[in-house]
């Protein structure tokens, strides 16, 4: 049995040459076992995805909290080890930079990979934030709050994917600091070939900070113009004025809004009056509607149970399982948008989905589909189901009820004879597909994540077959623990 060790430069190394291919070929990874987690398709009797709870332990002496991730795959298991300086630590100790290892493991407890775990965790991260990022019709303007190597690596991976359509990335810091500098050398020092290569030799990079004097005006012109928004600092408070967005001129415009830094209940990025109006219920007669983004009614979050108990944003607006959908739920919806949408015409939305994605079977009558699909007859009552257990889930099928109280329907065409379905019924499951449409590729799509060790665990089997391939890293033969 052979044992992979990769410093933290052999995958930057291996990461930062991707080419387009092998980055939708991670994402493709991750899909799968993102919906195979969230979605039960797998039964538990055959070694399907799992994801226990991770445990922590804080450190009084360095001020640092210590993360144990541990996670199962039919090709293996894993456990990541990440040490972070705590947002409550004393100020007067030295900051941790997140940093730590991952150890992965054959199917029979064979050791099979040590990995550093620093950039492969901002990796991984944006790469899942990737899969909502390719379903966008445009993709022109990238706001960016931070610059450390989770802003460094959402903004690469988006150039990497959607690169011919990227004009200008607006970094926003709260000081000019060494990171904000070496985020931008970075950028520009990507070879020229590189950049033609992705479509992205045009784009237009900019730092702005809180020194500037038009700060407050060019920080609510920046959050406006952004077709996607990447929130990658660890706040404890918000990081821009709700009123940006959730103003009748903020709603005009449909956003992609991640937020990644937050990682506990005491911290948060986005203010909770954007998540509220996110996730209420909106009255489609009403005489501006029409003149406002599509919104899906639901928070999109990496785990359900993770987002309830950590993510600072959920908790400060209330939010309950009801109004929030796994990723890995949504994820099967196959590429929605293939071409940019020109600026200078009108938006041309899916019209029908028939062309571009698998039908969906709307069967499930849960509140939360209903919501997504801008079927919800108005009123303010959901459904109170409680996520779960995926350890209860039943062995003997392939499909589960999903985290968030709702069966996510199946794939199928809905094309039958008339005798089969009325016409009424085919427009209404039409109208149904078109809104799941407009919200995923145009609409108002906020994405909360506070990390699953599974990611880590999927990218670093992937990382380990591309070292290997490439002849990366240190490769300790017939190893025997």
């Amino acid at each position: 049995m052979s044992l992979t060790l990769l410093s933290d430069e052999d995958i930057r190394k291996l990461l930062e040459n991707l080419t387009s291919e092998e980055s939708y070929s991670f994402q493709d990874a991750l899909k799968s076992a993102l919906h195979e987690y969230s979605t039960g398709t797998q039964a538990i009797t055959t070694g399907s995805y799992n994801q226990p709870a991770r445990t922590s332990i804080y450190s009084e002496r360095t001020g640092a909290t210590t993360l144990f991730m541990p996670s199962n795959s039919p090709a293996g298991h894993g456990v990541k080890v990440v040490t972070v300086s705590s947002p409550n630590a004393n100020l007067s100790l030295p900051t941790t930079s997140p940093t730590g290892s991952l150890t992965l493991y054959s199917p029979d407890g064979n050791p099979i990979g040590f990995l550093h775990a620093q950039t492969l965790t901002a990796f991984r991260t944006a790469l899942a934030s990737s899969c909502l990022l390719t379903k966008r019709a445009n993709v022109r303007t990238l706001t960016v709050f931070g610059s450390g190597q989770q802003a460094y690596w959402h903004i690469r991976l988006a150039l990497a994917l959607r690169g011919a359509t990227i004009r200008t990335v607006n970094i926003i810091n709260r000081q000019f600091s060494e990171n904000a500098k070496n985020i931008l050398k970075r950028f520009y020092t990507v070879p020229m070939e590189v950049k033609e290569r992705e479509g992205w030799d045009q784009a237009q990079f900019g730092v702005l900070t809180p020194g500037y004097g038009e700060y407050d005006r060019l920080q609510k012109e920046h959050i406006r113009a952004a077709d996607v928004i990447y929130c990658c600092t660890p706040s404890t408070e918000e990081l821009f004025d709700a009123n940006i967005l959730t103003s009748r001129e903020g709603r005009k415009k449909g956003r992609l809004i991640v937020a990644i830094g937050s990682y506990t209940k005491d911290m948060r990025e986005l203010p909770s009056e954007l998540l509220i109006q996110a996730t209420r219920l909106h009255q489609h007669s009403h005489i501006h509607y029409h003149k406002h983004a599509t919104e899906g009614g639901v928070v999109v979050v990496d785990s359900l149970d993770g987002a309830l108990k950590e993510a600072g944003e959920i908790i400060d607006a209330g939010l309950g399982p009801e109004q929030l959908v796994e990723l890995g739920e949504l994820i099967m919806i196959k590429r929605l948008v293939k071409e940019e949408v020109d600026s200078s015409q009108p938006s041309t939305e899916t019209n029908s989905l028939s062309e571009s994605v698998d039908k969906l079977d709307i069967g499930s009558q849960s509140s939360v589909m209903s919501s997504i699909f801008g079927t919800d007859s108005g009123s303010s009552k959901r459904s109170t189901s409680q996520s779960p257990s995926r350890a209860k889930r039943d062995s003997s099928t392939t499909r589960t009820a999903s985290p968030s109280g709702f069966r996510m329907p199946s794939f199928r065409h809905h094309k039958r004879t008339g005798s089969q379905r009325s016409t009424t019924e085919d427009k209404e499951y039409q109208k149904r597909d078109d809104h799941l449409a407009r919200w995923l590729t145009s609409g108002n799509v906020i994405y909360k994540s506070v990390g699953l060790g599974l990611m880590d665990l999927v990218v670093g089997l992937e990382v380990i077959a591309l070292a290997n391939a490439r002849g990366v890293g240190t490769h300790v033969e017939n190893f025997s623990p």
